[in-house]
């Protein structure tokens, strides 16, 4: 078995544990840590089976642009962090595991031998022309998640404002915002 081969099946391994991880949790933030690491293998995924542009575009725009928004999301909604035991460093064990996993893999697959040879042919296609064919073949699916998200942005603002509602009471009364 070759070294690509070891890191590929590792990194498949850590995927689908910080997946799992990420479904299970039950405060929300940790649930986004775990879902960025997803992504992030995922992402390193591309990159070794020849794909760096895929690579690129997975950390930009999911563990960059919808994971941020995703914890504006929960930020905005003001979620209680659940009820823990215990010292605040073993709650972090898990994704401080996980991190440093994946750290040494990445290195590994950027950093490994350049006579190894590709095992998938390389597809070549520039930044222009993938924009070019998603906005002229699937201009109406991009339109679409944009509109969602819009949607869920504004969801988001209306359920955060009608808690802040709710705390302060009709008439001034009740608790006070802080």
């Amino acid at each position: 078995m070759s070294l690509r081969a070891i890191v590929f099946y590792l990194l498949a391994a850590l995927i689908l544990a910080a997946t799992g991880l990420a479904v299970t949790r039950k405060n929300p933030v940790h649930a986004v840590v775990f879902l960025i690491f997803s992504f992030l293998g995922t992402a390193m995924l591309f990159f070794l089976l020849g794909a760096p542009f895929l690579a690129a575009l997975q950390i930009i725009i999911y563990a960059g642009a919808i994971m941020i928004l995703f914890l504006f999301v929960i930020m905005m909604l003001s979620v209680d962090e659940a009820e823990s035991t215990g010292f605040a460093l073993f709650r972090w064990m898990p994704s401080i595991v996980l991190g440093l996993l994946f750290l040494a893999l990445s290195a590994l697959a950027v950093l490994r031998e350049s006579g190894s040879g590709a095992l998938l042919k390389p597809a070549m296609a520039t930044p222009r022309d993938f924009g070019r064919f998603v906005f002229e073949h699937y201009w109406l699916a991009v339109e679409i998640i944009s509109f969602l998200l819009l949607l869920g942005l504004l969801a988001a603002v209306l359920v955060g404002r009608g808690k802040r509602e709710k705390r302060v009471g009709p008439e001034g009364e009740g608790e006070e915002e802080t």
